[in-house]
């Protein structure tokens, strides 16, 4: 083992620079810092080099994590990179978005007291610095493939499958329904988390690939899945679930209610420049709104943190479980405390009050009883503890669904599942249609981005499985057919 490890004794555990709280309530700048390369190194080396990495073990992507820090430490940079990317089609994107406190860091085999290595700071750090010293080069296939593969959805699933098959030599289209690549890393991730040219850049590297896109078209509307599955000797479904759960309270429809994406898509088209009619008419911007955020993922830290950088007169999220329970990142829970955010623990919305407009979210207080059947415990209302909340804008971040999608695909014949996912043959990824592949959110239901990724990247080699043993039958039958 290299000297230059196990340095987590001496060395303490440090994020880069983060901007103050008043400072970065005003942008939508990244609030951290990149590491400077010594920094990195010095963090990298802190890695136990333990025999059984559990930080590998709880990445969805296995991604080989204890290498590429030693390779970090040594200086070895364009080699850390390579081995980042052996496993990961987008290492700087995870390195920024993922929730490292319940995954790798979270499973980091130090103790706490000297605390976990800040393993997505130095994933980022590595390959930024690739992009910059121009180790990111466009995929150049050893061979180029006939067939060709057709993928509905350009989110990060879509994407994984995209890169994994051109580099197979495969001929890739990708269709989106909206008008640029990304999907949620585009337009439901805001940029003080995620920067929209690290997005563009990698949509860039795929045009450069000879990845093919069609945006604006939507598969059901614009072109029918018989017409894919006639064009692309494969398709695989990638789309995503965007419809939002509702609340079933009260006034739940009166004007100021909004569902969190939207709210999300318009703040970030806003800041694309693009013409937002619900933003600038101000029914989706907070600026000078009492806001509250319902919910207690991911996309409610998303939607306090926004309305915070839009100038919202007060910002609060409404939670039913408390604060160890939360299902998203606690070190973005932080993060919003120190910009401002109140979070109101155990209270759950009981209605909704305005005649012409929400004026107050009617909520009420919240004990957790007994375990469920998840194994959770049970939020149970508090009688007579009602409390009336001040809002001019209120965001339901509650989770998303699938939509109708065989009505939606407008293809009758594909198979769903109980909870509405698409059902797939798991050990081929193929739903019941022959050579209709699926993965991400689609079929797992709403999930993380690294997620998707892992996903995407099995798809497409069940996809090249299913190709090649295609292609061999085809061939089989045709020498048959000749020595006949």
């Amino acid at each position: 083992m290299s000297e230059r490890m196990l340095k987590f004794v001496a060395t303490p555990q440090a994020m880069p620079d983060k901007r103050p709280a008043a400072e970065r309530r005003r942008d939508f700048d990244e609030i951290y810092a990149n590491y400077a390369r010594e920094k990195a190194a010095e963090q990298a080396a802190r890695c136990s080099q333990c025999g059984v990495p559990f930080c590998q073990i709880h990445c969805p992507l296995h991604n080989n994590i204890p290498d590429w820090l030693k390779l970090t430490a040594e200086g070895r940079l364009e080699e850390a990179y390579e081995l980042s990317a052996a496993t990961n089609n987008f290492p700087e994107i995870c390195g920024r978005i993922c929730p490292q406190d319940r995954l790798c860091e979270g499973n980091c085999v130090i103790e706490k007291g000297f605390e976990s290595v800040t393993i997505g700071s130095v994933e980022k750090f590595i390959t930024d610095t690739a992009w910059n010293q121009g180790w990111v080069q466009p995929i150049k296939p050893r061979r180029e493939r006939t067939e060709s593969v057709g993928i509905v959805g350009a989110g990060p699933a879509g994407l994984a499958a995209a890169e994994q098959l051109r580099r197979k030599g495969y001929q890739v289209t990708v269709y989106d329904r909206y008008d640029r690549v990304g999907g949620l890393l585009i337009y439901g991730i805001p940029n003080f988390k995620l920067e929209k040219d690290i997005v563009q850049r990698r949509e860039t590297l795929l045009r450069d690939s000879k990845v093919k896109f069609e945006l604006n078209c939507e598969v059901g509307r614009d072109v029918t899945m018989d017409e894919l599955r006639r064009c692309h000797a494969a398709v695989l479904i990638a789309i995503g679930v965007y419809k939002a759960r509702d609340i079933a309270a009260p006034g739940v429809g009166v004007p100021g209610i909004a569902a969190a994406l939207d709210y999300l898509t318009a703040s970030n088209r806003n800041g694309l420049g693009d013409e937002v009619a619900d933003f600038d008419s101000g029914a989706l911007n907070a600026k000078g709104k009492n806001v509250v955020v319902i919910g207690g993922g991911d996309t409610a830290m998303d939607c306090v943190r926004t309305a915070v950088r839009q100038g919202a007169k007060s910002v609060k999220c409404l939670y039913r479980r408390d604060r160890a329970n939360m299902p998203g990142s606690q070190r973005e829970v932080k993060h919003a405390e120190e910009e401002g955010v109140e979070f109101v623990w155990l209270a759950a919305p009981q209605a909704f009050l305005g005649k012409d407009k929400v004026s107050h979210v009617r909520s009420v207080r919240i004990h957790l009883g007994m375990p469920d059947s998840t194994g959770r415990q049970a939020p149970q209302e508090i009688p007579n503890s009602h409390a009336n909340i001040p809002a001019d804008l209120v965001l339901k971040a509650l989770g998303f669904d699938p939509e109708d999608l065989p009505t939606l695909l407008k293809a009758p014949d594909l198979g769903v599942t109980g909870w509405g996912t698409l059902k797939i043959d798991w050990k081929s990824m193929m739903t019941n249609l022959d050579g209709v592949f699926a993965a991400g959110d689609i079929v797992r239901g709403a999930s993380l981005v690294v997620w998707a990724v892992r996903d995407g990247r099995d798809a497409a080699e069940r996809i090249h499985s299913y190709l090649t043993a295609k292609a061999a039958m085809t061939q089989g039958a045709a020498v048959a057919l000749a020595a006949e």
